[in-house]
């Protein structure tokens, strides 16, 4: 049996949609047996699949082909995991990676037209 390595990585649940699993692919995060790969190549058993994620590279070995999501406490009989464990952040890094301060519509420097009108409304 074969299977597509965007399909797997969606039912070993390493991303959430095959979409995400394919754009990684196609940006060249994904390697099978230290070979950059495209998302419609066939895996077999033992094949080694090397992730990216940010600063972190997940090593897994292939143990069991499938192409049907599965419950998610047996995603993880799908593959042997090899990888390091993960780095932490430190506070600073952890901090820039949040989410820009949200600010509402209207707060902050006003637009070129809103200050024309306060500049007329000012001359009065």
């Amino acid at each position: 049996m074969a299977v597509r390595l965007d399909k797997w990585l969606q039912v070993a649940r390493v991303f959430k949609t095959r979409t995400q699993a394919t754009r990684a692919c196609n940006l060249g995060r994904v390697r099978v047996n230290g070979r950059v790969v495209k998302p419609h190549r066939s895996l077999a058993l033992e094949d080694e699949v090397e992730i990216e994620i940010r600063d972190w590279t997940r090593v897994l070995v292939v143990k069991e082909l499938r192409d049907r999501p599965l419950p998610k406490a047996d995603a993880a009989r799908v593959f042997e995991d090899l990888s390091p464990p993960k780095p932490k952040l430190d506070p600073i890094e952890r901090i820039l990676r949040g989410r820009p301060v949200h600010r509402e519509p209207g707060a902050g420097r006003p637009t070129k037209r809103e200050r024309r009108d306060m500049d007329r409304w000012r001359s009065r």
